[in-house]
């Protein structure tokens, strides 16, 4: 009886990290470790796009502004200019708050794209995430929606797409009449999400007097959320200062009662009476960041009153990121 030869098996070719593929999670990984792709070469993959990025905004023109449309305003556009030229047939970009039916992207019938802001993201990087997203509308075919997707861990950032030097001008609208050009030809799809998202919109306007500041009005009572650009814990020392020492209302009736964390910036927020307007706060707006400024700079142990001020501050902050 003839003795069967020996199997051998085919040495797989060494690649180096920059090398290996993407394949399914539980394929063999292409390197030729023997072990499947999540458990070897994808175990680094995915922590690149999962890693939470604390500050995805910072670097980008007006942050704060960016955190508020984000977080806090309900129905606002910007114009945003690349640092690259647009594309033939790509007229404009335009970020938006909401896109109808929660698209991530849109390249109108026109060829301009809008982006949505508040969508959900797939990976910890809101900032890759959203380039992404504008990468592929840019090339996306006039009249088309663009679908969410995780983005490539190596892939560019908002910071790598947008001019430095770029306006960041947001612009608050009332409504959601900004989805479509011609609001009575729209589908029956898109004209029952645009008067949703219109039944559920707070008016809100932005302050032109400082910076981030968006006075926002509600049944009970109107507020004044403002995103500030300072580290917390120095930024909660001085507003602690200032409210120990009752400087720290926007004027009689009004109240700082504490200050939301989101995407790695402090929005301190105060109840306003119902009967107070956006022009109502602008002075006393302006005056408080006079004394902000006073109190950031001093570096003084706080008294026994401020720290107890700045205890009250922190335990009725909460965080939206």
């Amino acid at each position: 009886m003839a003795k069967k030869r020996p199997q051998t098996k085919a040495k797989q070719p060494q690649l180096k990290d920059g090398e290996i593929p993407v394949v399914g999670a539980r394929e063999p990984c292409p390197c030729g470790s023997g072990r499947r792709y999540k458990a070897c070469h994808g175990r680094a993959a995915a922590h690149a796009v999962t890693e939470l990025v604390q500050r995805p905004f910072e670097g980008l023109p007006s942050e704060g502004d960016w955190v508020a449309l984000r977080e806090l305003v309900p129905a606002a556009t910007v114009e945003l200019k690349l640092k690259e030229s647009l594309p033939e047939g790509v007229p404009s970009v335009t970020l938006a708050t909401v896109l109808p039916m929660a698209w991530p992207a849109l390249r109108r019938d026109d060829g301009s794209v809008l982006i949505g802001l508040q969508n959900d993201t797939a990976s910890g990087d809101i900032s890759r995430d959203l380039a992404d997203t504008l990468q592929r509308a840019l090339t996306a075919q006039p009249g088309t929606p663009i679908q969410g997707r995780r983005a490539p861990a190596d892939g560019p950032r908002l910071q790598e797409l947008l001019d430095p030097e770029g306006a960041f001008e947001p612009v608050v609208h009332s409504g959601f009449e900004f989805w479509v050009p011609d609001v009575e030809h729209s589908t029956p799809e898109v004209t029952a999400s645009l008067e949703r998202a219109n039944a559920a919109a707070i008016p809100t306007v932005k302050l032109s007097g400082v910076d981030a500041a968006y006075w926002c009005e509600t049944p009970d009572k109107n507020h004044l959320r403002w995103v500030m650009p300072y580290p917390e814990e120095q930024l909660l020392d001085a507003l602690a200062r200032l409210h120990a020492a009752g400087r720290s209302s926007l004027g009689e009736g009004t109240r700082l009662v504490g200050s939301f964390r989101a995407h790695g910036l402090t929005v301190p927020v105060w109840d306003l009476p119902t009967g107070v307007t956006a022009d109502d706060v602008e002075k006393p707006a302006a005056e408080f960041a006079e004394r902000l400024a006073t109190a950031l700079a001093s570096d003084a142990p706080l008294t026994p009153d401020e720290r107890r001020a700045r205890g009250g501050l922190t335990n009725r902050q909460v965080t939206l990121s």
